[in-house]
């Protein structure tokens, strides 16, 4: 049978992803008798291989090192002979991982990129938004089904504003039950000032109880929320009684001060009235690339992963550095493992130092929970190919690219630096991608073996097929098929086909998502910390 037997373009039966692997990934099913060439010599397959799973093509002694993408994967936990299936039932993620290097092997600046463009909306703040929605922000649970109502209630007057996308309702389970400026305040705090800022954002209305500890006013001081200024400079109209206290100029509403919820629910209804006419002054104009801010995403992973849709959209991610934007990596308990692939490539000593920081926190807040981070990969991951979180770590860095590390942020902290960066969020997806929007991420960039069915208003998010069997079963909800990689194309080929594509949604071509209407619901802040 043919195959890959070392680093190169997957094709064949299998790939072998590195040349001191000593297992190949198999690119179809295999069974019992099945024969395989790896360095000029034979490998007879003796369990069936699903798709994107593992095959020893040599002897493993327990306790033995698993090597794959060149780096051990864990440690055999019995005698794995040549051509046997390799997964949980025989390999395990005990191993030592060596991270003293920092800033060792800084890349070279990408040659740059020039006169790529997209059609956004121009903020009066610099900023451009890839998508020009209306929001209505609750800032405690006990207000989430009134700026729901008010929401749907305005659904129907859309269409008399064609340049708003969309009204999108920011609810979540918290806002109350806390410690005053403890870490559940603060984290809720910087996502809901940082929607309320967002580029995709033209106009929104803050909505609470008026008794709860993550009060409107504390939301608008702490985060600086200033007055929403139109096209022209100008400071939009809002309605008098929609901003009570010391904020005039921000959009507030308060059930308990309005008289109740239906006096909310009428009095939220004119105030996004009032704005839509205002907000839909923006208009598309051209922008240099540089503006966007890519959020990179994985969900529902498999074996095909880290070979296909991951490494084409770091070649994508690598494309928009050399432009002058910017691509944020996330879910820090998906980096566990390849942390010392980062740390290497850090631009200072003092970037790869939070991130090793940011990896022994996580270490310690697992552990207060009886967890081990190993147990990340989902059993949709494993049945896909993928067995210890080294493993899925490796292939998920991968949507990073190549270029270095510029700096290491908080969850929801502002991304205030171009290039390739990364922030901290746990791997549940709409918690990582709802950090990264609140940070300033204009679009998302979503890959998946599995198939995650994923939307994220007001941030479009453009998903990632890893394999074309994916893609042909769920076409409803794929835009890209990056098992191209596997059928003959290179990754360099498919991760320009990808930026192209992330051009044209910037420019409001709908994804998928956006099509069947997705994103409403996961709008999920994480929120660490005792609720009281």
């Amino acid at each position: 049978m043919s195959g890959q037997a070392t680093t190169g373009q997957p094709k064949g039966d299998f790939v072998r992803l590195h040349a001191q692997d000593n297992v190949v990934v198999a690119l179809r099913a295999l069974t019992s008798g099945d024969r395989i060439e790896v360095d000029d010599r034979e490998v007879r397959v003796v369990d069936t291989i699903p798709p994107g799973h593992k095959v020893a093509i040599c002897g493993i002694e327990p306790d033995g090192p698993v090597n794959k993408f060149g780096w051990p994967i864990g440690r055999a936990t019995q005698a794995i002979d040549p051509g046997q299936h390799v997964h949980s039932h025989n390999l395990g993620c005990e191993h030592e991982i060596d991270v003293t290097q920092f800033a060792t092997d800084i890349p070279p600046a990408p040659t740059p990129i020039e006169g790529r463009t997209f059609e956004g909306y121009h903020r009066p703040a610099g900023g451009v938004g890839t998508r020009n929605y209306l929001a209505v922000i609750s800032s405690v649970n006990c207000s989430a089904s009134v700026a729901n109502i008010i929401a749907r209630r305005f659904e129907p007057q859309l269409e008399r504003y064609p340049n708003i996308d969309g009204i999108i309702a920011l609810r979540h389970s918290g806002g109350c039950a806390m410690a005053w400026e403890g870490s559940r305040h603060r984290m809720l705090t910087k996502v809901l000032g940082g929607m309320a800022r967002h580029v995709n954002i033209g106009g929104y209305l803050l909505v609470g109880l008026g008794c709860e500890q993550g009060t409107l006013d504390h939301v608008i001081k702490s985060e600086n929320l200033h007055q929403i200024t139109l096209p022209d400079g100008q400071a939009a109209e809002i309605p008098r009684h929609a901003s009570p206290g010391s904020s005039p100029n921000v959009p507030v509403l308060s059930i308990q001060s309005a008289g109740g919820t239906k006096q909310t629910a009428d009095a939220g209804l004119e105030v996004v009235e009032h704005l839509a006419k205002q907000i839909d002054t923006f208009k598309r104009r051209t922008a240099p690339a540089s503006k966007l801010t890519l959020g990179l995403e994985c969900g529902g992973s498999d074996g095909y992963s880290g070979i296909t849709a991951n490494p084409a959209l770091g070649a994508a991610a690598d494309m928009l550095v050399a432009c002058g934007g910017t691509a944020i990596l996330s879910e820090t308990s998906e980096v566990f493992g390849a942390e010392q692939l980062l740390t290497r490539r850090a631009r200072s000593r003092a970037v790869a130092e939070k991130l090793v920081e940011r990896i022994e926190w996580w270490k310690w807040y697992a552990g207060n929970y009886g967890e081990v981070l190993d147990n990340n990969p989902s059993v949709g991951n494993k049945a896909g190919g993928l067995t210890t979180i080294t493993e899925k770590s490796l292939g998920a860095v991968s949507k990073g690219g190549t270029t270095a590390l510029e700096a290491v942020y908080e969850y929801a902290e502002p991304i205030d630096r171009t290039g390739f960066v990364l922030m901290d969020t746990p791997g549940f997806d709409p918690a990582s991608v709802t950090g990264m929007v609140a940070g300033g991420a204009n679009l998302i960039a979503f890959t998946t073996g599995r198939g995650s069915c994923f939307g994220f208003k007001p941030t479009p998010s453009f998903k990632i097929a890893s394999n074309s069997d994916l893609y042909r079963r769920l076409p409803d909800d794929m835009d890209f098929n990056a098992g191209q990689v596997v059928e003959g194309r290179s990754v360099a080929q498919v991760g320009e086909e990808i930026f192209d594509q992330l051009l044209q949604v910037a420019s409001g071509q709908p994804t998928k998502s956006e099509l069947l209407g997705l994103g409403d619901e996961e709008f999920v802040p994480w929120q660490v910390g005792p609720v009281l």
